[in-house]
């Protein structure tokens, strides 16, 4: 059955559910828009590997287990004839980097293979963590630097948005920014109680662009994952405002009452 909210479903936003939603998102929007480009284009899923890096903080020695071997003056292992261990302190291993992986679009015009449009949905890593963030902000300069169109979904409420003047205040955004066009790009704003807009899928010049029903993919998304069974027994990592869960709670009561 479909998602019981008229647009993005907040309970998505939590850490043990986002990142099967993203990696099942992709692939859906890729086979929709696949079924509308194909054969002149090809449309790829690619992965991000971002490097997270420990905080200044996490970088320090936190502890070492303490192992001794007993001597005596000679140098020689003690009378007792073994090696005298003494009970080891308790430490934690600092990994020295991490790696967020994130699947997204690619266009490919299918003659030469080259990257004509990249469609990137965000995760809370490139948001919202310093790191990771700057990796994607660079690769995303990188788009607009090698004449890519990129289209940038934020169905995320946590985290700053991506640098846009003005910053859209609604809770979600999509940002389509074609090439010829640049600086200047085309952003639909959303609000927790609006449905997900379709959003267009620029290619090369002269082509009919394609586009991307994003609600229609999220619904398909919902039900083919189950989410229904288990997602809104836990809040949003990113709170509702007190008028927002009300509605939720309201949405999701009269949802449970018809099925």
């Amino acid at each position: 059955m479909p998602s019981p909210f008229p647009g993005m479903n907040p309970f998505l936003e939590q850490e043990d559910v986002w990142s099967d939603f993203h990696n099942r998102f992709i692939p859906a929007a890729a086979e929709a828009i696949g079924a509308q480009v194909q054969p002149a284009y090809i449309v790829k899923i690619d992965q991000n590997v971002f490097v997270q890096e420990p905080d200044e903080e996490d970088r320090k020695v936190l502890g070492r287990p303490d192992v001794f071997v007993a001597e005596d003056a000679t140098g020689s292992p003690s009378a007792a004839g073994g090696l005298a261990l003494v009970t080891p302190t308790k430490a934690r291993i600092v990994p020295a980097i991490t790696a967020d992986k994130d699947l997204f679009i690619e266009i490919r015009d299918a003659k030469d293979r080259k990257l004509i449009t990249a469609v990137e949905l965000l995760s809370p890593s490139n948001k919202e963590h310093g790191s990771t963030r700057e990796q994607y902000l660079s690769k995303r300069n990188t788009y607009f630097k090698s004449g890519v169109h990129l289209v940038e979904i934020d169905l995320l409420r946590g985290g700053p948005r991506m640098p846009l003047a003005p910053k859209p205040s609604a809770d979600y955004c999509v940002v389509v920014s074609r090439a010829p066009d640049r600086p200047e790009a085309d952003v639909w704003s959303i609000r927790l109680r609006d449905p997900l807009p379709m959003v267009p899928i620029p290619l090369r010049p002269g082509d009919d662009e394609a586009h991307l029903e994003l609600q229609v993919v999220l619904h398909r998304v919902y039900d083919a994952a189950g989410y229904a069974n288990y997602i809104h027994r836990s809040p949003p990592d990113s709170p509702l405002s007190a008028e927002d869960g009300l509605w939720a709670d309201e949405v999701l009561r009269l949802h449970q009452s018809v099925t």
